[in-house]
């Protein structure tokens, strides 16, 4: 029990990135030169991940249709089935706009790029992970706004572009990915050379993603936009629909006999939802609407997730290597 509950220095950074961006939270032109800096830590990641894959295991986590049509459903059905059927508990206790904010919550896609850093941290399948991750950013392009649409605003939406952040995914992820696997002849060798340099930007990537976002929330007025007796609320409501579909992630894929690396790739891809991609889209379909209160519920959330998922990966990495010894 101790040794679950000891703090290694992975876990330790991931708080004194929130802390830090409670108190001096990026912003301005500075925010954006370390966005571009994250993008680039991302994109480099990626080809690193490229170049490390097999072929082979690269084809097996394109045609593992069951990992990402469980991955689907906990996305797009079990999240959004758990946010209606909280409606007559939640709406009374946090009210329209912040109800609003955790059924959108509930309708958005996956992340990408930490869904895939921690499934590699993990031992995951990381090739399952790019593709199953890549697939729910696309499709919940789509399927996010009618989601929204049909259960949110109740009328339809014409004017959500999907392009622009179709492409922005093909070039942050699978454009680094690719050219890695073209490129893997030659940058292999070298990285079995620097065994820990895939982890220093799986790890380095998700300090700067969880510092970025938290800033952008503070910046926006996180803390006085609600009571703290509210934003503690939240803060519990958001936490148990996390447990509650880590724990069904967890045990489910087990019970349909997944392997131990596709239950890590299940678990992490199935479990998060994407700040990145959220709080772009919630511009575009409330307009008019309370938009901090909107986009609140969905930046707590991220931040539980990958302050949680960062303490699981670790775990399970060390656990792997603890039993290979």
């Amino acid at each position: 029990m101790l040794k679950l509950l000891a703090l290694d220095r992975f876990t330790i950074l991931l708080f004194v990135m929130v802390i830090l961006a409670s108190f001096l939270p990026v912003s301005g032109a500075a925010a954006e030169v370390f966005a571009q800096l994250t993008t680039v830590a991302i994109a480099i990641l990626f080809f690193l991940h490229g170049a490390k894959l097999s072929r082979q295991a690269v084809r097996d986590g394109i045609l593992h249709w069951k990992l990402h049509g469980l991955v689907f459903l906990f996305t797009f059905a079990l999240f959004p089935i758990l946010g209606l059927a909280a409606k007559p508990l939640l709406l009374p206790l946090l009210g329209q706009e912040l109800y609003w904010g955790f059924l959108f919550l509930c309708f958005l896609p996956s992340t990408v790029q930490s869904s895939i850093a921690f499934t590699s941290v993990a031992n995951g399948n990381v090739a399952g992970a790019v593709c199953s991750a890549s697939f729910s950013n696309l499709i919940g392009m789509f399927i996010s706004p009618i989601l929204v649409s049909v259960f949110i605003l109740g009328q339809s939406q014409h004017n959500f572009d999907p392009t622009q952040s179709i492409i922005q995914i093909t070039l942050l992820l699978l454009v680094p990915f690719v050219l890695g696997q073209i490129l893997r002849p030659w940058v292999f060798p070298l990285m079995q050379k620097m065994p820990k340099i895939v982890k220093v930007f799986d790890q380095g990537s998700i300090l700067m993603v969880v510092y970025g976002a938290f800033s952008s929330a503070v910046v926006a007025g996180l803390w006085q936009q609600v009571s703290l007796t509210t934003l503690m609320l939240l803060i519990l409501v958001c936490s148990v629909l996390l447990t509650l579909v880590m724990l069904l992630a967890l045990l489910i894929p087990k019970w349909l006999g997944f392997s131990t690396a596709d239950q890590r790739t299940i678990f992490f891809c199935g479990s998060k939802k994407t700040l990145a991609s959220g709080v772009p889209m919630a511009q575009i379909l409330f307009i008019g609407q309370p938009l901090g209160m909107i986009v609140l519920p969905i930046m707590i959330f991220h931040q539980i997730q990958l302050m949680v998922c960062g303490i699981l990966a670790n775990y399970w990495a060390k656990h792997a290597q603890a039993s290979q010894q």
